[in-house]
């Protein structure tokens, strides 16, 4: 399947002021664990959280914007891209009333 690639956003580290805070009450039994899993990486709890929270941030908006297109699908699109048809009376009429309507 091909996929189109995004770039991952940057984010400033500790050049900037932190401002904003979250908070979340949790079980103990996951407070627990979140403190295990931090202790393993060596970072405190509020980091790991941060960092946990922002991949998953990252993961879940490259699932809703990356589009997968199977083999049929790449070759149609690719084939569209390559061999443009001329626009049609419906398009040229529909883009002369655009641009009246935007200029």
């Amino acid at each position: 399947m091909a996929q189109a690639q995004l770039s991952e956003p940057t984010f400033e580290k500790k050049s900037s002021p932190r401002r904003d805070r979250l908070e979340a009450r949790v079980a103990a039994e996951q407070k627990a664990l979140f403190q295990k899993a931090a202790d393993l990486q060596g970072k405190t709890l509020t980091e790991f959280l941060i960092h946990s929270a922002q991949q998953e941030a990252l993961k879940t908006v490259r699932d809703y914007e990356v589009i997968t297109l199977g083999e049929e699908d790449r070759r149609i699109f690719i084939d569209a891209f390559l061999n443009p048809k001329l626009p049609n009376d419906a398009l040229r009429s529909a883009a002369k009333e655009y641009l009246k309507d935007h200029q």
